[in-house]
């Protein structure tokens, strides 16, 4: 766990070799803030941290990165986008010599 100073929440960290999900309904301006927080970490960075008051994922990521746009447009019209971004690989490639 770590300790956050600000808020003096002790947070679990999520590490490699645990599967974790957490699903949220927001507004779209939260969902915004978010985005645009997600958009400059993969921008100006190549690792992101995800967190809460509970939880904490850093993640170091590779390319590509795939985007997935998905409409669907009869009956109640629903728009599903779909950010997959890989994990970077940890092992180096062995020396020829």
């Amino acid at each position: 766990m770590s300790n956050d100073s600000e808020t003096g929440y002790d947070r679990t960290t999520i590490r490699t070799g645990r599967d974790f999900e957490q699903e949220y309904r927001l507004s779209a301006s939260e969902v915004g803030e978010f985005l645009v927080q997600l958009g400059e970490q993969l921008r100006d960075n190549d690792e992101l941290t995800v967190l809460t008051d509970e939880w904490e994922l850093p993640f170091a990521f590779g390319d590509p990165i795939e985007l997935e746009i998905d409409f669907s447009g009869v009956g109640e019209p629903k728009l599903e986008i779909e950010v997959e971004i890989p994990g970077r690989p940890g092992d180096e490639a062995p020396d020829v010599r």
